[in-house]
């Protein structure tokens, strides 16, 4: 059990039209909006954030889901006040299976991609 950066990088850009933004450990789908990326935690008060290679912020539906994901397993997900009414929950990737992660991305991906190029991945058509 558990997961990596690596891992979340393979199946991000497995994912259709997703790429990573530049040198950022941020993933978009179609050059827009972003599904998942690094979570930068606040070290010290008043100093940059630091980003954090074993957590993930991923795009969730909205507040409701993401409090179901924290409700249901606190250890794998959880949240900070800098996410407050913002739809991503945060995921400790040791504690979160490959399979899991998968669905979790997948469903971000979805969340995030424009409605005609998730119609065509359902359909199994092929994509650009």
């Amino acid at each position: 059990m558990g997961s990596d950066a690596g891992d979340v990088h393979r199946i991000a850009l497995s994912l259709p039209h997703a790429t990573q933004d530049g040198s950022k450990i941020r993933y978009l789908v179609d050059g827009g909006k972003a599904f998942a990326w690094t979570w930068k935690k606040r070290i010290e008060p008043k100093r940059p954030r630091i980003e954090q290679l074993d957590v993930f912020a991923v795009r969730v539906a909205n507040e409701e889901e993401k409090q179901v994901l924290i409700a249901s397993d606190p250890a794998k997900f959880f949240t900070e006040p800098h996410y407050n009414g913002y739809p991503a929950v945060l995921v400790r990737l040791a504690e979160i299976d490959s399979d899991e992660l998968t669905e979790l991305l997948m469903d971000a991906w979805r969340i995030a991609a424009p409605r005609k190029l998730v119609a065509e991945f359902d359909a199994g058509s092929p994509q650009d």
